[in-house]
């Protein structure tokens, strides 16, 4: 009989980089063969997203959201073991996605599963599982919040599996995330030669003004629930290979993670007029490409961070703190459904070389995962009695 950690390494063997489902799917369906649970495949753009029913859409609902693809694994010869074999090594499971994220995929189809068995139908669960998260994630799980919206699927509750611990499993949950922000900047200046720079318009040295004119002072001090806000350099680059030649054109890229201080419609305003600013000041044409990957959101911990936190408690011995901290997560799709937390396994070797997981982790996660759906079925047992 499968459980979480062997379905953990039959998902890690499928080299499910995104897009590609690679298989995960295939094993998800056969899982759920046969049961109570209605299966659909919610397609867009050539993007394979699964949504999972047990009970009625018209009975109180708690959700699972996660992810099967993964980040490429790299060069291979790095890895001590390919990076999808799913070995179980000294109760360890090794390849890319064991941490982020098919354990908590595995773990809540699994809970999702037994408590279907062994609890009556008064509450539905739904499970939301994407192939579009590590990409562009723009026709994963919101394709599958805009099928449930258009066919009135409900959702009153939903947890997101992502890796949320920094140490110990049980550590943190997230409540919330900054916004991210990629802002593009071509800057175009008059190639000439180095020995006659007052001929020739210097996109570097136009590039290195615009880098100082967004860094040289913090964006904030932070807010009630968010750290403050960054802007990182990540990226300088000209095709110039000559060592006596002042190029044309120089790309730069920055990325902000930025907390409810700020939209990204105002964080966009004001990185197009930091360009203007340095535009006249150097005499450069400066062409500017943003993208704006998420808002920042926050959960107030109500009813459903209480209920994570105390099965939480109870399998780990852990009073989990509540954090907005880390990147961007589904959790910001999510929200506009209905309230949403992330709690998932110990995130240090996410996305690593050689990426494993604890086998033990595993089987804490599905049973907090299976407490928590218990005790959510008897809270609504007892409204619908009283």
């Amino acid at each position: 009989m499968i459980n979480s950690v062997n379905l953990t390494s039959e998902l890690v063997k499928c080299p499910s980089v995104t897009p590609d489902d690679a298989g995960t799917f295939k094993l998800i369906k056969e899982l759920f063969k046969d049961t109570d649970f209605k299966i659909t495949e919610v397609s867009k753009n050539g993007i394979k997203n699964l949504f999972l029913r047990w009970g009625s859409k018209n009975l109180p609902t708690f959700g699972f959201c996660g992810h099967i693809d993964v980040v490429n694994p790299g060069e291979i010869s790095k890895w001590k073991m390919n990076p999808f074999s799913g070995k179980i090594i000294n109760n360890e499971i090794f390849g890319r996605g064991s941490v982020d994220m098919k354990s908590a995929v595995a773990a809540f189809c699994l809970a999702a599963l037994n408590v279907s068995k062994e609890t009556s139908p008064i509450f539905s669960i739904v499970l939301l599982i994407t192939s579009d998260e590590e990409g562009k994630a723009k026709d994963g799980t919101n394709a599958i919040l805009e099928w449930m919206n258009k066919n009135n699927e409900r959702m009153d509750y939903c947890i997101v599996g992502e890796p949320t611990c920094p140490k110990k499993l049980g550590d943190m949950i997230k409540i919330g995330r900054k916004g991210s922000l990629t802002g593009h900047f071509t800057i175009i200046g008059k190639q000439g030669h180095s020995a006659y720079p007052q001929l020739a318009i210097n996109p570097i040295n136009s590039s290195v003004n615009l880098i100082y004119l967004l860094t040289n002072k913090p964006l904030d001090n932070g807010s009630k629930f968010f750290e403050p806000s960054t802007l990182v350099t990540t990226s300088i680059f000209t095709k110039n290979r000559a060592n006596n030649v002042i190029p044309q054109q120089v790309k730069v890229t920055v990325n902000i993670r930025f907390n409810d201080n700020h939209t990204g419609e105002k964080i966009s305003a004001w990185l197009k007029k930091c360009a203007e600013k340095i535009e006249n000041k150097t005499k450069t044409i400066i062409k500017t490409d943003i993208k704006i990957s998420g808002e920042p959101f926050y959960s107030k911990p109500g009813y459903l961070a209480k209920l994570v936190k105390k099965s939480v408690q109870k399998y780990t011995g852990i009073s989990s703190e509540f954090s907005t901290s880390g990147g961007t997560s589904d959790a910001r799709f999510v929200i506009t459904k209905c309230p949403v937390v992330e709690f998932g396994l110990v995130g240090q070797k996410m996305h690593a070389i050689d990426e494993s997981v604890q086998v033990s982790q595993i089987v804490d996660l599905e049973n907090i995962y299976t407490d928590i759906l218990k005790n959510y079925f008897n809270d609504v047992n007892r409204k619908t009695k009283g």
